[in-house]
Order: structure tokens, then sequence, then C-alpha cells
């Protein structure tokens, strides 16, 4: 090979690599996590009502179905779901129109003719972590069990905490079985912004789930990590950290 064609060539893998490292880091949507509390009875015409039309409308405005779940254990008849928009100004211009849409505003008044299907709701604008996998609507063969999961850090500790993830913990999961989903913290307009981690994970079934996270506790570069990253102290908070298992909807696009 000629000198010039090893640096053409040497040219072209590092354009590549730089390229990979921008997609990877390029991930600037704005996500949303929404949780509807549906009235007693409610929560079956409630996912009706998604599955004929607010997907398919949310799409038609621009924006793009992540995932929808109900909790395991759901007392209070809960639908949690994730949505992405370009643009945290898009999400706004999306959502108008959608609300404005003469489709939206049929379905929702047909499907409400015997009361509401939404008593509360929630709302929560959030970024991905540079170390997230892609947030991709991926299904798998056989329905899955998902777990999200949210960590409550002290005052100043996120940063340490997005450390050990990111050098540590993403590996180890994978290691045992674990499916890494996505990764977030809440916009910096939101509540608790710079204390907060959310992620989500999947699993085979409950069985896998305890099995994975009983070898990960015990593993030697896990405990090193963790002793390691909390030399100045704990980084999360007392009862800082919360879990909720969820199996995703029939027309989730991720399950």
């Amino acid at each position: 090979m000629t000198q010039n064609k090893f640096l053409l060539l040497m040219t072209v893998l590092m354009a590549m690599h730089f390229a990979g490292t921008d997609a990877r880091a390029a991930d600037t949507r704005c996500y949303e996590m929404r949780t509807y509390y549906s009235p007693p009875g409610k929560l079956d015409e409630l996912h009706a009502r998604f599955r004929n039309h607010t997907l398919k409308l949310f799409e038609k405005h621009g924006i793009q179905n992540v995932g929808y779940w109900v909790p395991v254990e759901n007392p209070d008849q809960k639908l949690i779901y994730i949505l992405s928009y370009p643009s945290r100004e898009a999400r706004e211009k999306s959502w108008q129109a959608f609300v404005a849409d003469p489709a939206w505003q049929a379905a929702s008044k047909e499907s409400e003719k015997n009361g509401k299907l939404v008593a509360k709701a929630e709302s929560l604008f959030m970024s991905a972590v540079d170390y997230s996998p892609p947030v991709a609507p991926t299904a798998s063969s056989t329905p899955r069990l998902f777990e999200l999961r949210t960590y409550a850090t002290p005052p100043g500790k996120l940063a340490d905490l997005n450390a050990r993830f990111r050098d540590h913990t993403l590996k180890l999961f994978s290691k045992y079985g674990m499916t890494n989903v996505g990764y977030w913290t809440p916009m910096t307009d939101q509540k608790a912004a710079d204390t907060t981690l959310i992620y989500i994970l999947a699993h085979k079934d409950q069985a896998a789930r305890d099995a994975s996270f009983a070898a990960f506790r015990t593993d030697a570069d896990w405990v090193k990590a963790k002793a390691d990253s909390e030399k100045g102290g704990s980084l999360t908070l007392p009862d800082g950290v919360k879990f909720v298992m969820m199996k995703p909807t029939d027309y989730s696009p991720l399950r």
C-alpha cells in the first residue's frame, strides 16, 4: 500500500469513527413520559382509544410512539407511556396540532360518552444521557417484562452516579442478561432535574430479572465499582431507588 492510499484509508476510518461518535452523542430529542390514571373500570376503554385512534394521530402529527406499559401490580389503573419529539419546541407544535385535529376531537368525544377515561395525568420531559443506548421501539418475539427505575441522588452527586453507570453498570447489566432500554434525566426546567436518573430495563420474565440482579449484586467488579464510587458518600438518597415492574400493552411499539 502506497503512503497516499494509507493516508486516505486512515482519513476514511477516522471520519467513520467520528461520525459514529457524533451519532451516539446526537440524541437531542425531547422525551416525554406520561402517566395516566384511569377511573375504575375505564382502563380497557382507554386502551381501545390508544389502540384505535391515538397512536395513529400522534404519528400523523410528528410524535413518535416509543412504548406503552401498565404496571404488573396496578391498583391505581395506570397507563405509562413514552413519546419522543425532535425538540421541546416541536413537541408544543405537535400537541397543538394533535389536540385541534377533528379526528382526535371526534374520537375523544365518542370514547367519553359514558364518562372520562383519564382521572389524572402526569407529564415529565426528559433528555437522554450520553451513555444511553439508542432508544428505539423494538419488539421482541416473546413478551418481555420491563422495569422502570428512578434514582434520587443527594445534591451534587448525579454526575458521579452517571459516571458509574457509564463506566460500569450498563456493561454489568448486559453481562447478566438485562437489556438496557434507555436512560434519561429530567430536562432542566423539570422538578429535581439535577438529582434524578430514570431508566428502563427489559427482562425475559420475573424469575430471570431476580436471578440477574442477584448475580449482578455479588459480581466482584460491581462490588468494587460501588465501593470506589461511594468513598465520598452514597450516590443515592435513603429510600431513593424506586422501581415499577411493567408489562407492555398489545399496541406498544416497544415490547
